[in-house]
């Protein structure tokens, strides 16, 4: 447990109690108010006579007491050889053995969190643990993945924002996973809308770009049942982050299950993909098509191949949409207008932008 945890309590109790108080800790660190000199120099001989708990030592005009399991785990003392100087070290004992066991069982969860994310603890080994923390075992979670460039040095102001937004430490959990991950281990709703949890998605992304001026990257991985099942939820969400990046650079929140045919591409070998690309345009290549026709293309799809709809929103005559579609027919050898060849040309332009954005990376 860091140091400034137990400095705090030291500086409360000396407010109560009005004499000189401190704690040594098993490394045989003095944290007072203080400047105990005389304490100091013989802190090496007040730990071997406190080596052992519930042990009661007079110094230099200071009661001391040691705390722990058998062994000393640290040591309260108090100015004066009284009974008053030993409730004192008593009761900024207890306190500090409250605070420690409450940093250790905060600890010791979300580091058995993240070893469940990782893949790094057997799964016989799961279930008993989360007994012993008093995890909830067959509560359905989910994981949103914050990622971004460098993100350890915003790491506290980033774990700041998002406890505060999600402070139920028993139910929720915030990890640092890497320098370019954090992650937000949710429970919710087993039937939980994907809208809802976009709005969550969405909820952290805008609050860490309004408080800490910070743009991330939100993946969301699918809903789970079960504390095992959490390092499937971290991989899908670390997976709609890389195909959101190879083919929608601007989208900020990537839901796993909206990735649809992005997902299969992404899982495909370089060496597959570009082969793909040459048995397509044998005839000739999507580079060979100009912007204008490219934007012609786009604006088709997305008015579900109507001809009608596309030329009025591109303001054209409906002849000059035709003749832009005829030459990419010429040019392809795919005739947009007919459904499987506007599957194949819709899935090679996906193919060909996952390709320039994966040789940009590397």
């Amino acid at each position: 447990m860091p140091n400034n945890y137990i400095r705090t309590l030291v500086y409360q109790f000396r407010d109560v109690f009005e004499r000189k108080i401190g704690v040594i800790d098993e490394n045989g660190f003095i944290i007072s108010p203080s400047n105990p000199k005389e304490i100091d120099a013989s802190v090496e001989s007040i730990l071997e006579k406190c080596a052992e708990a519930n042990t009661i030592y007079h110094f230099a005009g200071c009661t001391f007491l040691s705390f722990g399991n058998q062994k000393t785990e640290y040591i309260t003392f108090a100015s004066g050889d009284d009974d008053e100087a030993l409730r004192c070290c008593r009761a900024l004992g207890v306190s500090v053995g409250g605070v420690k066991a409450l940093y250790d069982e905060k600890y010791d969860r979300g580091n058995f969190v993240k070893n469940i994310i990782l893949d790094n603890i057997l799964p016989g080994d799961i279930y008993a643990k989360a007994r012993e923390l008093n995890i909830a075992q067959d509560a359905a979670r989910v994981i949103f993945n914050v990622s971004k460039e460098n993100l350890s040095a915003d790491e506290m102001s980033v774990r700041g924002i998002i406890e505060g937004l999600y402070p139920d430490s028993e139910k929720d959990f915030v990890i640092t996973i890497d320098s370019e991950n954090i992650v937000l281990v949710k429970e919710v709703e087993e039937n939980i809308s994907h809208e809802k949890l976009e709005n969550i998605a969405k909820t952290i992304f805008d609050n860490l770009q309004s408080e800490a001026l910070i743009t991330v990257t939100v993946g969301i991985g699918t809903v789970v049942k079960g504390v095992p099942e959490l390092a499937k939820s971290y991989k899908e969400a670390q997976i709609a982050i890389e195909v959101g990046r190879a083919f929608d650079e601007e989208k900020n929140v990537i839901n796993y299950e909206n990735l649809g045919i992005g997902r299969l591409i992404y899982q495909m070998p370089t060496t597959l993909c570009e082969l793909f690309l040459s048995e397509v345009f044998k005839t000739g290549s999507i580079d060979s098509l100009d912007r204008e026709t490219l934007l012609t293309i786009q604006k088709f799809f997305e008015n579900n191949l109507n001809v009608s709809e596309t030329s009025r929103q591109l303001y054209v005559h409906r002849n000059t949409l035709v003749y832009r579609l005829d030459k990419v027919q010429k040019i392809t050898g795919l005739d947009l207008r007919i459904l499987d060849h506007a599957i194949v040309f819709k899935v090679a332009m996906m193919v060909k932008k996952y390709l320039n954005n994966s040789q940009s990376r590397y």
